[in-house]
């Protein structure tokens, strides 16, 4: 039987003790905080005391890798021994960053441990991993369906020493955030070469940089996702220097494949923290109302509904912990079958979780008296960040037809 790690449970014990002594608190804080807040994408001074808080506790940058443990204070973890943890970080959809593991700085922090320079490393990695800075990850565009990301438009042209940029992005997480300092950004620098994987190529630029326009905030369902948010973006001549490429040119889609693959699985970990908590508070709730002369929990239709919830959340834990597992044992490259088998199934399944419990609550269940709307929403759009469900269902389709088709 699997079993995770006694540095896996003894940060779980730590981890669980901070939610219950300053997340679940200070809920309503934050949320008072943010609708006050003259900016809604700047820094929470809530935020900032929580962080210290973690960071003095070692709960800080629990995401990190066994291979680049040097970067944690815990010496790294494997996949399946920081599921729990994610998950309980998953209850509270912006309590990630104050241990460092919000997306989606933890996939930008795994490019430059990956692929970065030494030199790009210290400007960029060093104050990620102390969260001094955050980072956006500019892939998806408007004009094109980037559910293929071959189709991707923005240039990346050299002129001299500078890669020149133009195009357009949206959906841009974090981009709004007044702490966000650096776009990795993904382009067309060859669109003439015959192999449509090595056209694209993944630069740095700093946001700061002239020629960059934040056109809006994005919603999802109605949600800004402030302070963090999500942004269109226009690049218009926009230069940065030839030593910004990552890896080099014409390796963008590469580490592309790399990076998406760990930061689906964290977001399904964090999900089945939202339909946990999701199922505990319908089961709260249908103790404590009484409708035709008893108590909502006596009714057939409520238990099978709470008993649905039980069942498909620990299927959902459990292809979780299976894919993790295999990451770590023959990794990210052979386990795509089960990555997009996760990434497909889970969203889904939570986001029908949550639907249910929201439904328990009534008419307050659609509001933000409860974390229930927000969480519905965070599952929704995962459906479609890192490549919409049908992408991945395709490719996964061919692989096993391929598997079991000439046995």
């Amino acid at each position: 039987m699997l079993e995770f790690s006694a540095k896996s449970l003894e940060l779980k014990d730590k981890l669980q003790k901070f939610m219950d002594e300053y997340i679940y608190p200070n809920e309503l804080a934050y949320a008072e905080q943010l609708a006050n807040a003259e900016n809604r994408f700047a820094p929470l001074p809530l935020m900032d005391e929580l962080k210290a808080i973690a960071k003095s506790q070692g709960l800080w940058n629990l995401f990190i890798p066994e291979e680049h443990g040097d970067y944690s204070p815990h010496g790294g973890l494997t996949f399946f021994d920081y599921a729990p943890l994610a998950e309980l970080m998953g209850r509270v959809t912006w309590c990630p960053e104050v241990f460092n593991c919000n997306a989606p700085d933890t996939g930008n922090m795994e490019v430059f441990m990956n692929y970065a320079t030494k030199e790009q490393q210290e400007a960029w990695l060093t104050p990620l991993l102390e969260g001094e800075i955050r980072s956006s990850y500019a892939m998806t565009e408007p004009q094109v369906a980037s559910s293929d990301a071959t189709n991707i438009e923005l240039r990346i042209e050299k002129d001299g020493d500078e890669w020149i940029l133009n195009g357009r992005k949206w959906f841009i997480t974090g981009a709004m955030y007044e702490r966000t300092k650096i776009f990795i950004v993904m382009g067309k620098s060859d669109p003439e070469n015959p192999s449509r994987h090595l056209q694209q190529t993944q630069v740095l630029v700093p946001k700061n940089t002239p020629g960059i326009t934040l056109v809006r905030p994005l919603t999802t369902l109605g949600y800004d996702d402030a302070p963090i948010g999500h942004a269109e973006i226009i690049f218009d001549n926009v230069r940065v220097p030839l030593s910004n490429v990552l890896l080099g040119e014409g390796r963008g889609f590469e580490i592309a494949q790399g990076r998406l693959g760990p930061g689906r699985m964290h977001h399904c970990m964090r999900l089945i923290g939202a339909a946990q908590r999701s199922l505990e508070l319908a089961c709260q709730r249908v103790n404590s109302r009484t409708t035709f002369g008893k108590p909502l929990s006596k009714h057939q239709s409520v238990r099978e509904d709470i008993s649905r919830c039980f069942s498909e959340i620990e299927m959902a834990r459990l292809l979780v912990l299976k894919t993790s597992y295999k990451i770590d044992t023959q990794g990210v490259p052979d386990s795509v079958d089960m990555i997009a088998a996760t990434k497909t199934t889970v969203p889904l399944l939570v986001q029908n979780i949550i639907d249910r419990c929201m439904q328990m609550h009534g008419a307050g269940g659609l509001t933000e008296d409860y974390f229930m709307a927000e969480a519905f929403n965070y599952a929704r759009w995962c459906r479609q960040a890192d490549g919409p469900d049908q992408v991945h269902q395709m490719a996964l389709g061919k692989k096993i037809i391929d598997r079991y088709a000439d046995q």
